[in-house]
């Protein structure tokens, strides 16, 4: 059995924040199975974790400034990768952002532009960075997001993400049709509540992860290290013949009805 399947691959990293971010748990996870990284970063606040991080894998550190919501950013950024790799295997897409004050009030009260946001950054993000990094996914390859619950059940306080998630998890299926006859597969892990940066500005998000933990049938641990398999096994051939899907990492909890 080969203990790097992910040898020779390129992959590009969206998301991380910091050691404790779902994507770095991936990045990890991909990493040690032989992929070389190319990491984004979204303003200088969060460049030097990135970079501390990735500088943990040695050899030298690729990375550059690209805030998905801005196309010139995203123009760039791939011009960047243009100049360390010619060819792109894997994409992780762990990106969502909704104003904070869209995550507390009442769904109803959700402003236009809280909406318009949300949706950008969530879930178009997904279609945009698919876009860029078609042209260099030659050999096929693997695009994996990251999605919750939230999009086809109702979690306080989730609210307008609920809605971008599901969008997202849509435009999956829908790049899942486009991409497949390049070979390219499209999926999405939903994670259960982790104990996240993201995580942290969801009201009542420690309710929530004790919620799942005292339900689900396996003991969910509520951190990112236990979403890095599943995303080796989707950046892998061991997924070669799946695509749109929605793999639920949650303990189980998504199978209960009360």
């Amino acid at each position: 059995m080969n203990d790097k399947p992910l040898a020779g691959k390129v992959g590009l990293v969206f998301g991380v924040a910091n050691k404790r971010s779902i994507a770095w748990a991936i990045a990890q996870a991909w990493h040690e199975a032989g992929a070389t990284l190319i990491f984004n970063y979204q303003g200088e606040r969060l460049k030097e974790n990135v970079e501390e991080l990735a500088s943990t894998f040695g050899g030298e550190v690729a990375l550059a400034p690209c805030d998905v919501s801005k196309d010139e950013e995203l123009e760039s950024f791939f011009e960047f990768v243009k100049t360390k790799t010619d060819r792109v295997d894997l994409l992780l897409h762990s990106v969502a952002f909704a104003p904070r004050e869209a995550l507390a009030q009442p769904f109803s009260q959700t402003t236009r532009e809280a909406f318009r946001v949300a949706l950008d950054i969530s879930a178009y993000s997904l279609v945009s960075l698919s876009h860029y990094a078609l042209p260099l996914m030659t050999e096929g390859g693997s695009i994996v997001a990251m999605t919750y619950l939230g999009s086809e059940k109702v979690i306080p306080n989730y609210n307008v993400m609920g809605v971008a998630k599901a969008a997202l998890e849509s435009s999956t299926r829908y790049l899942a049709h486009e991409l497949g006859p390049k070979n390219i597969r499209v999926n999405c892990i939903s994670a259960g509540p982790t104990k996240t940066l993201a995580g942290a500005g969801i009201a009542g998000f420690k309710t929530m992860v004790s919620h799942v933990q005292d339900k689900a049938p396996l003991a969910w641990p509520a951190e990112a290290s236990a979403l890095g398999g599943t995303g080796l096994f989707l950046a892998s051939d061991a997924s070669q013949f799946m695509t749109g899907q929605v793999l639920y990492v949650d303990g189980g909890y998504q199978i209960l009805g009360m």
